[in-house]
C-alpha cells in the first residue's frame, strides 16, 4: 500500500490511558485513517523508542523524516501508580488474535465410539482388500513360465 508513491506517507502511534492507537495517512490528503485501536494495553515503564535501518541492497527503502515523542503528565491515584509499577512485560487485556477462537468442546461418548468403530471397520476393509490383491498378484506370478 505504501510502495512507489509520489507523496510521503505518515504514521501516528498513540498510547494514552492504556489504549494503543495507530493512524495512517497513505493517500497524501492529510486525513488520518484508523489502522488499529487496542484498548487495555499495559506497557512497562522505563523502556525507550528506537528506530534502526539496514544498509545495502534493499527491496524497500523507508526514510524516517521525523520522530516526535511526548510524555503526558496524568494525575494518578496511588492504586493506579502501584499497578503501573508492577507491569514488567507488555500485556493486553482480553486480547483475541485472529484465528484464535474459543476451545472446542470435548466430544461426546457416542461421537468418540462412532469414530473409533468406523476407523476399525475401514482398517479391516483395507487389510482384506490388501490380502485379496496380494493373493491375485501371487497367483499371477505363478503362471509365468520363463
Amino acid at each position: 500500500m505504501v510502495r512507489n508513491l509520489n507523496h510521503d506517507t505518515f504514521l501516528v502511534i498513540r498510547y494514552v490511558k492504556r489504549r494503543l492507537t495507530v493512524l495512517i495517512d497513505i493517500d497524501g490528503k492529510h486525513e488520518w485513517r484508523d489502522c488499529i485501536d487496542v484498548p487495555g494495553v499495559h506497557l512497562p515503564r522505563g523502556y525507550y523508542f528506537g528506530t534502526s535501518s539496514v544498509t545495502g541492497d534493499l527491496s524497500d527503502n523507508h526514510d524516517i523524516i521525523s520522530l516526535k515523542l511526548y510524555q503526558l503528565t496524568v494525575e494518578r491515584t496511588p492504586e493506579e501508580e502501584k499497578r503501573d509499577r508492577e507491569v514488567y512485560l507488555p500485556v493486553v487485556d482480553n486480547l483475541k488474535l485472529p484465528g484464535m477462537e474459543a476451545p472446542l468442546e470435548p466430544m461426546s461418548g457416542l461421537a468418540l465410539f462412532l469414530i473409533v468403530f468406523f476407523s476399525l471397520v475401514a482398517i479391516v476393509f483395507a487389510i482384506v482388500i490388501g490380502v485379496i490383491i496380494y493373493n491375485k498378484w501371487q497367483e499371477q506370478s505363478r503362471k509365468h513360465f520363463y
